[in-house]
């Protein structure tokens, strides 16, 4: 039976029996006599167990359906009514198959929680600045659409029009999960509406996405290794903002990466938010470097970098947007740029290989 096939390979990649020996070796772990003399700890053991056994039990009980669908399948292959019935239990496993493929994408350890991502201008001036400005706006729809909210945290507008770079925050569940499918470089062909010869014109915009690390735990900072600047902000609070240095540009010495907020109503939130963008972006180096190991280890001729083009957009002379890793495309360019984005981001997630939470 076709859907069989598809879920063998999601159970394989699922690691069942692991997750059902990490559950047994957590609940062990609760009968200790000192088990709660750490609260924190423990509630955290507590709520990977509770997760593991939930997911452990949706996996073993999809098998099992599919197990006794295929038995009852080989027993009544000349009764109609039998075949109906099996048929329609064959296409519900598919449907909560493909539901639990998806949640499987979405496995790693910061993907449920909310992101920050930054929009960033390439060259080409007021062309590539109103190209950041029309990603922000697809973004904050794509956004809407999933009820997520948004902030924006810091903001550099372009001399005549558009953004020279943004860095939002998006609050909701998968936030991260979803937008790291957006990270890289993105193309947009267009007859520029700056151009009064009307030509064609290409622009680059880069799009970076972070996790939103609360727990200084996760990346430590030496406070040596910042710099640390107040200046006027020119961001939203209100009169606040505009009489007082609140906005807070931070150095981080051992790269030169500078990182800035400005939309706070205060300094010291502003610095917060500051050191929240470089812990994200610190992260996302860490990940990068670890998927260049691997990719070596495997001996994969591949580029383990979230720099390279990954989407082209074509408003002339035809109307088609391409992922250029999935190579999933449709001529609406329009939905696409008023945030219709999901159809892009679930084939790249299903092509990713499963991680685990940790």
């Amino acid at each position: 039976m076709p859907w069989s096939n598809g879920l063998m390979r999601s159970g394989g990649g699922f690691d069942l029996e692991n997750k059902q020996t990490r559950a047994a070796e957590l609940e062990a772990e609760t009968a200790a006599s000192d088990f709660w003399d750490d609260p924190q700890t423990a509630q955290k053991k507590m709520q990977e167990m509770a997760a593991l056994r939930e997911v452990a039990e949706a996996w073993d009980g999809i098998i099992r359906r599919a197990q006794d669908a295929h038995e009852l399948f080989a027993m009544v292959e000349d009764d109609p009514a039998m075949l109906g019935e099996i048929e329609a239990e064959a296409t519900a496993l598919e449907q909560e198959l493909d539901r639990r493929e998806f949640e499987l994408a979405l496995s790693g350890k910061y993907d449920r929680g909310p992101a920050l991502f930054s929009i960033h201008a390439g060259a080409g001036g007021t062309e590539a600045q109103d190209w950041a400005q029309m990603l922000l706006r697809m973004y904050l729809r794509w956004a809407e659409r999933h009820g997520y909210k948004t902030a924006i945290t810091d903001m550099t507008e372009g001399e005549e029009a558009g953004i020279k770079s943004v860095t939002v925050e998006v609050d909701g569940v998968n936030a991260y999960g979803l937008l790291k499918a957006e990270k890289g470089t993105h193309r947009l062909v267009r007859i520029s509406p700056f151009d009064s010869n009307s030509r064609r014109h290409t622009s680059f915009a880069k799009v970076e996405v972070m996790p939103v690390l609360d727990d200084v735990q996760e990346i430590e900072i030496d406070p040596k290794d910042i710099e640390v600047e107040v200046f006027l902000s020119s961001g939203a609070g209100g009169q606040n903002v505009q009489k007082n240095q609140t906005a807070v540009r931070i150095r981080y010495l051992p790269t030169g990466m500078i990182v800035t907020s400005q939309n706070e109503r205060s300094q010291m939130q502003n610095r917060e938010m500051a050191m929240r963008v470089l812990r994200g972006r610190l992260y996302e180096i860490e990940q990068e470097k670890l998927a260049a190991e691997k990719a070596q280890i495997k001996g994969q001729n591949v580029e383990a970098n979230f720099g390279s083009q990954i989407r082209s957009y074509v408003l002339h002379p035809y109307q088609m947007v391409k992922d250029l890793r999935t190579d999933v495309e449709t001529g609406n360019t329009g939905a696409v740029l008023d945030g219709d984005l999901d159809e892009f981001i679930f084939a790249w997630l299903k092509s990713q290989p499963y991680e685990e939470s940790a």
